[in-house]
């Protein structure tokens, strides 16, 4: 979130922070998604603001709260995103985001089996409300995702490289 921020010159702590936060009860309440991240962030005193992008990332989904904020349209495009991106990645030979492109997460994006658990209608209609080509989307998603791929567990081998010119 902190890379697309840095794209809409918007607040990368403020972006952050609600990309950390926005899965918090995830797999402890499926049931109560978006929900129970609501009622805890509001005990801790987070802003609505905040805690309304929360809640907006799973619109149609289980939440009732459309993305209106670029950064709710971000969040809600990439969410899903994510995922396919990183089970691209993990089967690669490099098990890496550095080293893949845009045209390696569309190639699977094709096999509705890969990943199937993604959505990939909530993500064409994310990238329609932010006003970009899905491509452009995926682009986005692997640079932001490389910047922080050691910490998600996508640095892969030590042979990895970032290919920025191959996006």
């Amino acid at each position: 979130m902190r890379y697309f921020a840095r794209q809409y010159g918007e607040d990368e702590e403020k972006w952050g922070a609600i990309g950390l936060v926005h899965d918090l009860d995830y797999e402890k309440f499926p049931d109560q998604h978006c929900k129970k991240t609501a009622e805890i962030l509001r005990e801790e005193n987070w802003p609505e603001e905040y805690i309304r992008a929360v809640v907006s990332h799973g619109w149609g989904i289980c939440s009732e709260v459309e993305p209106l904020s670029t950064l709710e349209k971000v969040l809600f495009a990439t969410d899903e995103l994510t995922g396919l991106v990183a089970t691209s990645a993990l089967v690669r030979p490099s098990k890496s985001v550095l080293d893949m492109n845009a045209g390696s997460v569309k190639k699977k994006w094709k096999d509705k089996r890969f990943a199937a658990g993604v959505d990939r209608a909530v993500i064409e209609k994310g990238a329609a409300m932010l006003g970009v080509e899905l491509t452009d989307l995926i682009v986005g998603t692997i640079l932001a995702m490389r910047e922080v791929a050691e910490e998600i567990g996508l640095k892969g081998s030590p042979s990895s490289e970032p290919n920025s010119q191959n996006v």
